[in-house]
């Protein structure tokens, strides 16, 4: 069973300005469906994507891309909520498998998702991470088994990183694809 996307893309940005699922490419397409297409083509049959600030402009350029909008009501409390959020509508469908990834990371192509799908394997207990320069990154892969976990360690605007590194969560080196680091400015 391929993969379920969930794309994190409810903050406001406020160091870039703007929410980074505004930003747009050089070629004028939006972080936001670049990285829809991305998840796509890396694997993942179904996407979600997390919305929270300029929700309706998000929505609005989402139109066409066949994706589940989740709203994340709480976005302003930072990257934990989106991932509750997100993690909540998975965890209410019918995947094994999640592969959660960040917006605002234009470098990370299909290849890397593709890795990090083949590199978690199949099933509820499946988990990876994309690693770069050593460094913990993202899309990270995981399993039913580590939703609510996942979940429950993610507070403010931190992630999940907590539980994954506890969970013993394989880096898997992408720094040969991408740099992996999230955009700012």
């Amino acid at each position: 069973m391929e993969p379920v996307g969930v794309l994190l893309a409810a903050g406001a940005g406020t160091r870039m300005g703007m929410p980074k699922a505004l930003v747009r490419d050089e070629d004028g397409v939006p972080w936001v469906v670049r990285t829809v297409r991305v998840m796509r083509e890396g694997g993942c049959g179904r996407v979600a994507v997390v919305v929270g600030a300029s929700a309706d402009e998000v929505v609005g350029l989402l139109d066409g891309e066949d994706v589940t909008v989740v709203p994340a009501t709480d976005w302003s409390d930072g990257m934990s909520a989106s991932l509750r959020a997100g993690l909540a509508w998975v965890a209410g469908t019918d995947a094994e498998t999640a592969l959660v990834h960040l917006v605002d990371m234009p470098d990370v192509g299909s290849d890397v998702v593709r890795r990090v799908v083949a590199a978690a394997g199949p099933g509820e207990s499946a988990l990876a991470r994309a690693g770069y320069y050593g460094r913990a990154g993202h899309p990270v892969m995981m399993g039913r088994a580590h939703w609510t976990n996942a979940a429950a360690a993610a507070v403010g605007d931190r992630g999940a990183g907590s539980y994954l590194k506890r969970a013993g969560c394989p880096l898997i080196p992408c720094d040969d694809l991408a740099a992996g680091h999230d955009q700012d400015s």
